[in-house]
């Protein structure tokens, strides 16, 4: 039965954000890893977020002081970790519709710029007038404040490439279909073999509860599943800024900049199974009432280019309300034989801190010791100096590359543009919207991407831009 058995130190089930950073990090420890995830890389959860790196700024008016500090801290070092990928976003919280006093929002922005200690992002400050109120109705007043952009399913990849450069395997397109306790290993049946491992960390997001169920163990923590839904409309406004905007049911809606169209999310809405990530009629009715309590410019169901759903995995804390319950992470370990440590809630923001400290708590189970190794670690591709001037040798080095396409894959790659590119004049075969069989090489080479809808959503989105000839891109995946 041990025939053509793999062994590992550690089995990671899911290939969102915290699967590949608690991959990365007990990689970068030495352990020998695998990280197994059913679909594609986030190609759930993961891939289905507001884009953001933030402190939220909204998690103070629950007391959510630990979390904020730490997500604050963390933004600054994902900063610097990954600056092609992540950078600055200003927001706008105008004082229109307001449902809480601005001494509020003056205390709680004050805590926001302090919370985390010395910050590299400007300081809030009021506004009165000027360009960016002009796009909205009546506001008069308001404030701005800074946080940061990212691609999310990008940042999952890079994770998941360092985990991969430093030892781990990882395993798309495979499913744990049951796993056991057999004497000090987990002995795991998985879509395409056998593996046993020292320990094993159920990262499987809104199935987690079903892991668990596969595993044959019993959580202490509960998981509150809730759905966040999105619209991608046409541009609200000019300008590379943000809106958060206050509703009256004390929610806030995001208005992001996002490839040319506006991105408008997010909604908190109670749901029974990871199965339910659509949005509803009620939710698309929700956020075109919120933008258009706001914008002149108006947005009807017609107009909306594409939407998104994501079934978040929270810590069932007993919160009476979806929009209150907290954004933490909870790290179970259960060490009742062969260690296993299950996953509840997290961020994006906080992924890297969440695998130090998985790794941390796996280690005394485990009989190891673990030192932190990404607190200041770069990721791939993030090895350049201020973006503008990285960009500028972008150009200068593949001028063939156009102004938009150059500036598309110098913040997806980064330094990684020199090895994918290299002294090529040409990118070969091109499928429309700037993708290119170099690139589709590169991305299911080093990437794990394997469909059309892993390229054109997840590594790329060009999707968006409906200008990708589908077919001719699927008659050369079928070729290679």
């Amino acid at each position: 039965m041990g025939r053509n058995v793999s062994s590992y130190d550690l089995l990671i089930i899911g290939g969102g954000i915290n699967g590949a950073a608690i991959a990365r990090e007990a990689a970068l420890n030495g352990l020998k890893v695998l990280l197994v995830e059913k679909d594609d890389l986030a190609s759930a959860t993961s891939s289905a977020s507001t884009k953001l790196i933030h402190g939220g700024l909204r998690y103070l008016e629950y007391n959510e002081f630990k979390l904020v500090r730490e997500a604050l801290i963390e933004r600054e070092r994902l900063l610097k970790a990954a600056p092609h990928l992540i950078y600055p976003l200003e927001f706008v919280l105008p004082h229109e519709h307001a449902v809480r006093p601005k001494w509020m929002i003056w205390a709680g922005l004050f805590l926001y710029d302090h919370l985390g200690g010395r910050m590299s992002l400007p300081k809030s400050r009021g506004i009165k007038g000027g360009p960016y109120l002009a796009p909205l109705k009546t506001a008069t007043s308001g404030f701005v404040y800074s946080d940061a952009w990212v691609d999310d399913a990008r940042l999952v990849v890079l994770n998941a490439r360092d985990a991969a450069d430093n030892g781990a395997a990882i395993r798309t397109r495979t499913e744990l279909l049951s796993a056991r306790r057999e004497g000090d290993v987990w002995r795991a049946v998985l879509s395409d073999g056998e593996v046993t491992a020292r320990a094993l960390v159920n990262a499987a997001g809104p199935w987690v509860s079903d892991v668990a169920a596969r595993l044959g163990v019993h959580s202490k923590a509960g998981a509150r599943l809730i759905r966040g839904s999105h619209l991608i409309v046409p541009k609200l406004f000019e300008g590379e800024h943000a809106y958060i905007l206050q509703q009256p049911d004390r929610r806030i809606v995001f208005a992001i900049p996002y490839h040319g169209h506006t991105l408008v999310g997010t909604t908190d809405v109670p749901v029974e199974g990871p199965g339910e990530a659509r949005i509803s009629e009620a939710e698309t009715d929700y956020l075109l009432a919120a933008v258009n309590r706001y914008f002149m410019t108006q947005t009807e169901r017609g107009d909306i280019i594409a939407t998104y759903a994501g079934i978040r995995s929270l810590y069932d804390d007993g919160a009476s309300e979806a929009r209150q319950v907290t954004r933490d992470y909870v790290l179970e370990l259960d060490a009742e034989g062969p260690p296993l440590l299950s996953v509840f809630g997290g961020k994006i923001t906080t992924a890297r801190h969440l695998g130090q400290v998985a790794v941390g708590k796996l280690a005394g189970a485990m009989g190891f010791e673990a030192t932190p190794v990404t607190a200041a670690r770069i990721f791939p591709g993030g090895e350049i100096d201020r973006f503008d001037d990285f960009l500028g040798r972008v150009r200068a080095r593949w001028p063939f590359l156009g102004d938009a396409r150059s500036l598309r894959m110098a913040r997806a790659y980064g330094s990684m543009l020199e090895a994918m590119i290299g002294d090529r004049t040409e990118l070969g075969e091109e499928f429309g919207a700037g993708l290119s069989a170099c690139e589709v090489d590169w991305l299911i080479e080093r990437e794990w991407a394997r469909t059309v809808e892993d390229l054109v959503w997840r590594r790329t989105k060009l999707g968006l831009t409906g200008k990708v000839d589908e077919s001719r891109l699927q008659a050369y995946l079928d070729r290679r």
